[in-house]
């Protein structure tokens, strides 16, 4: 394994939302964050899911043809989610991500959301050690 952790190469601002969110302000903080995803928090700090910008397309697109959005962050979100520890190694995030189709993974400490890993960003880091 390597020296580099993922706590290294996370991104931390990247943003939050309840499950009670209506999906089209959720889209906008996601739109306006240029960000692949976010946490999606309850009233607790609790992870209750991950909202995708794949997750958002549906809604989206019915907006476009019907004029109307409908339903809230828990209506589209993804529940189950697979996370990595801040302290995981980038070479096992890096399997990781050969293994699943995800663009981003939730980093955690403990039970608390800490930040998001970009599979980009491991790639990069990767093609740097390499």
């Amino acid at each position: 394994m390597t020296q580099y952790r993922i706590a290294s190469i996370m991104h931390t601002d990247d943003p939050t939302v309840s499950p009670d969110t209506p999906i089209r302000n959720a889209v906008a903080v996601l739109v306006e964050a240029n960000a692949a995803a976010a946490a999606v928090l309850d009233a607790d700090g609790q992870l209750s899911g991950i909202l995708t910008q794949k997750d958002c397309f549906r809604p989206a697109l019915n907006a476009s043809y019907y004029r109307e959005w409908k339903g809230c962050v828990a209506d589209h979100m993804t529940r189950t989610v697979i996370t990595v520890n801040a302290e995981d190694d980038v070479i096992h995030v890096a399997e990781m991500f050969l293994a699943h189709p995800h663009r981003v993974f939730l980093v955690l400490e403990g039970p608390k959301v800490v930040g998001v890993v970009h599979r980009s960003d491991v790639l990069g880091l990767l093609s740097r050690m390499g």
